[in-house]
């Protein structure tokens, strides 16, 4: 595919920062959860730490530190999100356009689990274009930015992972899909960069493309 204007058979969206405007809450509730268990972490460092990644590298992060996160945790990060997201989440504007718009197969590779994307878009009022067409970091053995997901979530629709384009907002997620041999296209549209230069830090990571704004999709 000309990776400037493809013609995919298939596209893949990112979950948070590319449907919906998730990146800052979720950074916000791991911060104050992180503080319940007296771990400093703010928001912006846990932006830069943790974007696009699963809760399994959180957990990483801190054993690589010889800190071992309590049971506790997990279930309670979970369940800041899921108090948070109901009345602060919300979608990427202009999204729903472009995916009612779409006449090629689409679905969802998220990092994160299962309940919180299908949270995200019943609250956003996604649902509706995605419908169970969802792959996330709990139905592989490495997370991003290995291109285990993509690779899935391309076999299962049936498409090869070289006539597929991806839509990503985190370096682990364009890395990713590089690694699987696919077009990606970095989006900056989300609130998490607000001053910040996402135009060269997805570029960096290899984006074949970046953009700002869902009403430019198509456009080259």
């Amino acid at each position: 595919m000309d990776p400037g204007r493809p013609r995919p058979d298939l596209i893949i969206f990112d979950c948070d920062g590319v449907l919906v405007d998730s990146e800052l809450l979720s950074c916000q509730c791991l911060s104050e959860v992180l503080a319940e268990f007296d771990i400093a972490l703010s928001q912006e460092q846990a932006l830069e730490l943790f974007l696009g990644r699963s809760t399994k590298a959180i957990e990483q992060h801190y054993r690589d530190l010889g800190q071992i996160l309590p049971d506790g945790f997990l279930p309670r990060l979970k369940s800041q999100v899921l108090t948070t997201f109901p009345t602060s989440l919300q979608p990427i504007p202009g999204i729903a356009g472009v995916m009612s718009d779409l006449s090629v197969p689409f679905c969802v590779a998220s990092s994160s689990d299962i309940d919180r994307v299908a949270l995200s878009l019943d609250v956003t009022g996604l649902r509706t274009y995605v419908g169970d067409r969802i792959y996330t970091a709990q139905m592989v053995r490495h997370g991003k930015p290995a291109p285990d997901l993509f690779l899935l979530a391309a076999e299962r629709m049936g498409i090869q992972p070289a006539r597929t384009l991806v839509i990503e907002d985190s370096v682990s997620g364009v890395e990713a899909g590089k690694a699987a041999g696919m077009t990606v296209w970095g989006f900056i549209g989300g609130s998490h960069y607000r001053g910040r230069d996402g135009r060269a830090i997805l570029s960096g990571a290899g984006a074949d493309r970046v953009f700002a704004r869902m009403s430019d999709f198509w456009e080259a």
